[in-house]
């Protein structure tokens, strides 16, 4: 009996440190990214661009399959620009620190119909899309060519959640900022009591600021009678200052001012004490000798910085204007 009892003990403690060793693999934490970091590489978006001028694009808050309308000439082989769809997405794996970037133009009813209504026979730029939680309508501004100028349209439409498809509403024009001159690439604050866009009035494109009053519904704000903007003197230049986009407190543009790496760069400036900071090239990593063009940012809870969408027509795109993403990390 000692014999078997013998035997018996080193069997089970020898399978006792057997499953622990299992049971210690099995609860060990494969995790060693617990947020995700947007690479600061320069990532071409191949799904979606094509041979001809893809450009001034629009990112949908809503939305959290990252639909984006932008303009686009390929429609007419390099001539007109229309607006555009598609999406991207990304993966990053939390045990290896990988990011996979997809991007593609997809088939949306919803979609379809939205740019089916704001297209005009003209030119068609620079998308901004936003909802109004005051009225609960999203609206979809942009600048047409209508008359020789660029001026402002608006559509509306209830939100579309999931595969509903609202109507939508014929454009409007904007008539408290359409000048007579051009006017284009319009965006808001976060509060949306601030709209900023650029505009010729009086020579070169310049960044204007138009208030909006607290309580005053969107859509009867944009139609109120012509009222003239102000001038956001610290954000211009002696060159073309356009695309102002606000992500939080900062706001990103596009200048060909002096002092630039080449065609039009791109900027940053920070709002601290109710004023806009002195503009900041984004540098080499970002800019080139060619031209940089309608920035856009955007972020997400799950990763450590911003992310940066833009267009540009650099060397090794598809053709004319191609649109860039890449991760940005002064934005907290």
């Amino acid at each position: 009996m000692r014999k078997l009892l013998l035997f018996f003990f080193p069997a089970v403690l020898a399978g006792f440190l057997i499953l622990s060793s299992i049971s210690c693999k099995k609860t060990e934490n494969p995790i060693k990214f617990p947020k995700g970091t947007f690479p600061d590489s320069i990532i071409i978006l191949a799904g979606i661009n094509s041979a001809y001028d893809d450009y001034n694009l629009d990112i949908h808050e809503l939305s959290a399959t990252n639909p984006i309308v932008f303009s686009s000439n390929r429609g007419s082989s390099g001539g007109q620009f229309d607006l555009v769809y598609g999406k991207f997405s990304y993966i990053f794996n939390q045990e290896s620190g990988e990011f996979v970037l997809n991007s593609e133009i997809i088939n949306d009813p919803f979609l379809t119909k939205l740019i089916n209504k704001a297209n005009t026979p003209g030119n068609d730029f620079g998308p901004y899309r936003l909802y109004s939680a005051l009225d609960g309508f999203e609206y979809l501004i942009l600048s047409s060519v209508r008359n020789g100028n660029l001026d402002f349209f608006f559509t509306k439409n209830l939100p579309a959640f999931g595969s509903s498809v609202p109507e939508v509403s014929d454009p409007y024009p904007v008539n408290l900022l359409n000048s007579g001159s051009n006017e284009a690439y319009i965006c808001f604050d976060t509060n949306q009591d601030s709209a900023y866009f650029s505009s010729d009035a009086v020579g070169n494109f310049d960044i204007y600021l138009h208030k909006r009053p607290a309580e005053t519904l969107m859509d009867a704000w944009l139609s109120l009678p012509f009222s003239a903007s102000l001038k956001v003197t610290v954000l211009n230049s002696d060159g073309d200052d356009k695309c102002p986009f606000i992500f939080r407190k900062v706001m990103v543009f596009a200048s060909n001012r002096p002092g630039g790496f080449g065609g039009y760069d791109l900027y940053y400036s920070k709002f601290s004490n109710g004023t806009w900071g002195a503009p900041v090239n984004f540098g080499p990593d970002i800019n080139t000798s060619s031209n940089e063009y309608r920035p856009v940012m955007g972020g997400d809870e799950e990763f450590t910085n911003t992310f940066l969408l833009f267009s540009s027509d650099r060397a090794g795109g598809k053709g004319g204007f191609d649109l860039y993403f890449t991760g940005i990390d002064f934005v907290k």
